[in-house]
């Protein structure tokens, strides 16, 4: 642990420094495009530290394993070790210790800072380049108390917070037909919407046509769908803390809209938290077979390593969005699986 925790620090701030250097070169640009303040930058660059802290830490601690278990093994430290009866496992069981623990953390890190900080970070970089966000939404329906009522509007105004040429059905318990509600429009007063000018058509038994009654002002208990159902889709998972996604989740899953691709992003939020582990597995299997070029090799495979995960990852979570695989197998099939080769790797690693 005294020859990995100085090799991890430096390797973090090295792989932080190569994501901050990709970022602002990527908008380098839009910067000076917009004549941009030095300030604005510095703090756009400061929030964005916490995500890269993410993004960096299992690359660095799969670097810091490889290049640390390489040196002894290059200085014949392990020949030593395991001819005194230690096994690699017994060796690496700190780091393994470590890992874990840096995976309890990671989580947490994740929801308290890393999200509120990259959501911020993003809204600046939005308001410094001009970059406006419309949640109005047009042709808009939306289920409403497990399917009793359907919403179905010409435009919300998320601005205002209203709806226009609006259409509501109302269902019965056992989703029948019960009435219908026409309005020229719709504001949200509170906790209800209220439509305005309704015409209520009500139909009798056989759903055949009874009379029509009209309200200038009309307003029933089952009208609460909030106005976040009714925005346009732009919301990012990323930018939502874990109860905040959870709601949001069952929020599309209740008024209709996919949801599959926001379920899966919200349990992937738990296994991506449990990447050092991976990482950390795969580094102590891997460490030890370098003899020469230790320091670039241990960069190489922690690199090469890190790019499979991410795109096994990447390509597991597409297929789950598109509904070829349920969401939990999306989010977890590829820390499973390289979960399983680290383990194969550790059992056949010299020892």
């Amino acid at each position: 642990m005294k020859d990995f925790i100085p090799t991890l620090l430096v390797a973090l701030i090295f792989f932080i420094m190569i994501l901050q250097l990709v970022d602002i070169f990527a908008n380098l640009w839009r910067y000076l495009n917009a004549e941009v303040p030095m300030a604005a930058i510095l703090r756009v660059t400061l929030l964005y530290t916490p995500k890269c802290i993410s993004f960096a830490l299992p690359i660095a601690v799969l670097f810091s394993i490889s290049y640390t278990l390489g040196n002894y093994y290059a200085n014949n430290e392990l020949i030593a070790v395991f001819g005194s009866g230690y096994s690699l496992y017994q060796l690496t069981s700190p780091l393994l210790i470590f890992a874990i623990f840096l995976s309890l953390g990671g989580y947490f890190f994740e929801d308290r800072i890393v999200i509120p900080t990259f959501k911020e970070k993003n809204q600046i970089s939005r308001e410094i380049l001009g970059q406006t966000v419309s949640f109005s939404n047009s042709n808009v329906a939306v289920l409403s108390h497990r399917n009793r009522v359907i919403y179905n509007a010409d435009f919300y105004n998320d601005r205002r917070q209203s709806l226009t040429g609006l259409t509501v059905l109302f269902l019965d318990e056992e989703g029948n037909f019960d009435f219908r509600v026409d309005g020229n429009s719709a504001v949200w007063e509170e906790d209800h919407w209220i439509i305005k000018n309704a015409r209520i058509f009500l139909y009798d038994d056989r759903n055949e046509y009874l009379k029509e009654d009209f309200h200038s002002s009309w307003e029933h208990e089952m009208l609460d769908e909030p106005p976040d159902s009714f925005k346009r889709i732009s919301r990012d998972i990323a930018e939502m803390s874990a109860t905040e996604a959870k709601a949001w989740v069952e929020s599309l899953r209740r008024t209709g809209f996919p949801f599959k691709g926001a379920l899966t992003e919200y349990y992937q939020r738990t296994s991506f938290a449990l990447t050092p582990l991976v990482v950390a597995l795969l580094s102590c299997s891997l460490g030890g077979r370098f003899k020469k070029n230790i320091l670039l090799m241990s960069l190489l495979s922690s690199l090469v390593v890190s790019v499979i995960y991410y795109v096994a990852q990447m390509v597991m979570v597409l297929l789950a969005k598109l509904g070829y695989i349920p969401p939990l197998y999306g989010a977890w099939a590829a820390f499973l699986i390289f979960l399983g080769v680290g383990a194969l790797l550790f059992k056949t690693a010299q020892t």
